[in-house]
């Protein structure tokens, strides 16, 4: 047999050699890399400074962090150009939106109001920008019509657009972004009807300014006015449908009685107003009297038969009053339901679902099945028209994310250290079992402290298990298949690093968002952003992430002063420190170092140790996937 055939060295060195990263074009699908420096080079050669505001990004210093001292630029620390904020409001810059600015991919904040710009709405602009949470384009020259991709800066809180020359229909997708507090169009040339869940949330200086708009709230209906004849027509038609509903209505009190209507109107508590202030515009088409009968299918059967309108009554047409935080608000709206017989429940309405109605049963079927103690179990579900309901077991205490957040005047949360524990093991039973109690892992691809609830005695449950099958976006400009399947895995502050080249859910992605949730629990802290009044290692306010500021932290020696104030100094330390040092193993950003919850389960386990957080269940075994090997 003959010697194999060596390559020539030059062969090997390129086999050798790591493959170069991809460019993305500029406006490509593909979210470029984070780079501060190319992103504001871009954004001076693009805009023409006449009043010379931009004077001091002169570039000379490359340096990490040398970008953050720039005028109206600030950065999530001084270390590295990581831009989280473009405040250029008046600055008197002059032309349109540079395409550079898909450089500042991590930024939050983009105000370029009060200038003079030009040219449209970029559709890539939130595909380029899509953690932005404040977003200002007003008082410019805008023109065009605004994209409906602006729905995909999902995480938007405000959104400013006014004053400038904008043209054609609000898009129905701005309705995805629910956690828009603030919508300003006003002063553009927008016509047509205002999509109706945004009239419903916003008052009319939102929409005012733009003659063509109609609908709620600048008007009660959208149509073409009448002439004099038409008006006469209506008139005489209106006057004689008067008279013969005064005709019918003393017909019917004679034989009816107005007692008993009284009583019935009574009985509606006023619902049959028609979508009230309290109520939601698709609840509309559930009040039809045949959508009202339709059952709710629960998986234990009932002493007593449920209907949708015995969930409409409970939550009041499913009232904005009785919204409560249970799991992802990106997959549905949860309201607190309070039964006949005092019972209460939680009721889910998917914001849409793309699958068919048998899929649906099904996949329902499957979930109802994973039953155990720190799952919040789905109880039934009901289908009317392209609605989805689900409907869980009521968690009393709520949500971790509620639960954590420091009310006025308090100096720390309800919880103490045992508590805390406590819920920490649990959380991770119940994930662990979903990883390892199955051949193939359940992946929950939306953990987070909203995610984890609490009953009366404190014991945590994950919800929302299964939901990343069935959940999708609004109907209209491309949101017909599941955000989780496209990559928009979890919530902010809470996705793992991988996600951004990789956006696949997988198990140790699951530890990830896991070990954030440990670090609320321990530092007290929101994972989006460190509160105001934490400081980083250099003096100034931090701008980050938690992660960010906790690894922060450890690099200083400070580790400690990410630990809440009210549980130092009471004789925790020791469980403390153990307990971070999960959490770390959680957050590594390799994955193959990432712990796996088998693992991370039996650690916060023997922490508590000694404690009532170690309870076993038998029952439940973690059987398969023991290893830290993820190639799910």
């Amino acid at each position: 047999m003959p010697p194999p055939r060596l390559l020539p060295p030059i062969i090997v060195l390129l086999l050798l050699a790591p493959p170069a990263a991809p460019q993305p074009a500029p406006g490509s699908e593909a979210a470029p890399q984070q780079d501060g420096l190319r992103c504001l080079r871009g954004v001076k050669h693009d805009l023409a400074d006449p009043n010379g505001r931009l004077a001091d990004w002169d570039f000379k210093n490359t340096s990490g962090g040398a970008v953050c001292s720039y005028s109206g630029i600030g950065c999530w620390n001084l270390q590295e150009s990581r831009v989280l904020s473009l405040s250029l409001s008046g600055f008197g810059l002059v032309g349109s939106i540079p395409s550079s600015l898909q450089y500042c991919s991590a930024a939050t904040t983009l105000d370029l109001s009060s200038n003079a710009l030009v040219g449209t709405i970029l559709p890539a602009l939130c595909d380029w920008l899509p953690f932005l949470v404040t977003l200002d384009l007003s008082s410019n020259q805008l023109t065009g019509a605004i994209p409906a991709e602006l729905a995909n800066c999902r995480f938007l809180n405000s959104l400013t657009l006014s004053g400038n020359q904008l043209s054609g229909q609000i898009p129905a997708s701005l309705a995805r972004l629910d956690r828009l507090k603030s919508l300003d169009l006003s002063g553009n040339q927008l016509s047509g009807q205002i999509p109706p869940q945004l009239g419903d949330r916003f008052p009319r200086d939102s929409f005012s300014g733009n003659s063509g708009l109609c609908g709620r709230p600048v008007s009660s209906r959208c149509g073409r006015g009448l002439g004099s004849a038409g008006l006469g027509i209506v008139i005489a038609a209106g006057v004689l449908g008067a008279a013969a509903s005064l005709l019918l209505a003393y017909f019917f009190w004679r034989c009816s009685g107005k007692g008993k209507g009284g009583r019935r109107r009574h009985r509606r508590g006023g619902s049959e107003s028609g979508g009230g202030e309290d109520g939601s515009w698709w609840t509309e088409r559930l009040r039809a009297a045949h959508n009202r009968l339709a059952p709710v299918s629960l998986f234990q059967k009932p002493i007593v038969k449920v209907k949708l309108a015995d969930l409409m009554a409970a939550t009041q047409d499913f009232s904005s009053s009785h919204i409560v935080v249970a799991g992802s608000s990106r997959a549905g709206t949860a309201y607190r339901a309070v039964l006949r017989d005092g019972s209460a429940l939680t009721v889910k309405r998917l914001h849409s679902c793309p699958l068919s109605e048998k899929a649906f049963r099904a996949e329902m079927c499957r979930i109802g099945q994973l039953r155990h103690p720190n799952i919040v179990p789905l109880l039934g579900f009901c289908v009317v028209e392209d609605e989805r309901l689900l409907v869980y077991k009521h968690m009393e205490s709520g949500a971790l994310s509620s639960v954590m957040k420091k009310k006025p005047g308090e100096e720390a949360p309800l919880l103490d250290w045992a508590t805390r524990l406590r819920i920490a093991v649990g959380a991770a039973r119940g994930l662990a079992w979903l990883h390892h109690g199955f051949q193939v892992p359940q992946i929950h691809q939306n953990l987070s402290s909203s995610a984890v609830l609490l009953d009366e005695d404190y014991e945590a449950r994950i919800t929302d298990v299964g939901l990343t099958r069935l959940v999708r976006m609004a109907p209209g400009e491309g949101g017909d298949t599941s955000p989780f399947l496209k990559g928009d895995l979890g919530e902010f502050g809470y996705v793992a690093p991988e996600c951004a080249s990789n956006p696949v859910g997988t198990t140790k992605g699951d530890a990830y968002a896991f070990g954030v949730v440990l670090f609320e629990l321990v530092s007290g802290q929101e994972a989006a952003a460190a509160a105001v009044g934490t400081v980083d290692v250099m003096g100034e306010g931090f701008k980050g992430t938690l992660v960010d500021w906790v690894y922060q932290l450890k690099a200083s020696g400070r580790i400690g002063d990410a630990v809440d104030k009210s549980l130092r100094g009471k004789g925790h330390e020791a469980e403390i420190e153990e307990f971070l040092k999960v959490a770390f193993a959680c957050t590594q950003p390799r994955v193959r170092e990432r712990h796996s919850m088998y693992r991370v389960y039996h650690a916060l386990k023997s922490i508590g140790e000694g404690r009532d957080a170690t309870e076993q269940f038998d029952e439940f075994p973690l059987a398969y996937n023991k290893d830290d090997s993820d190639t799910m």
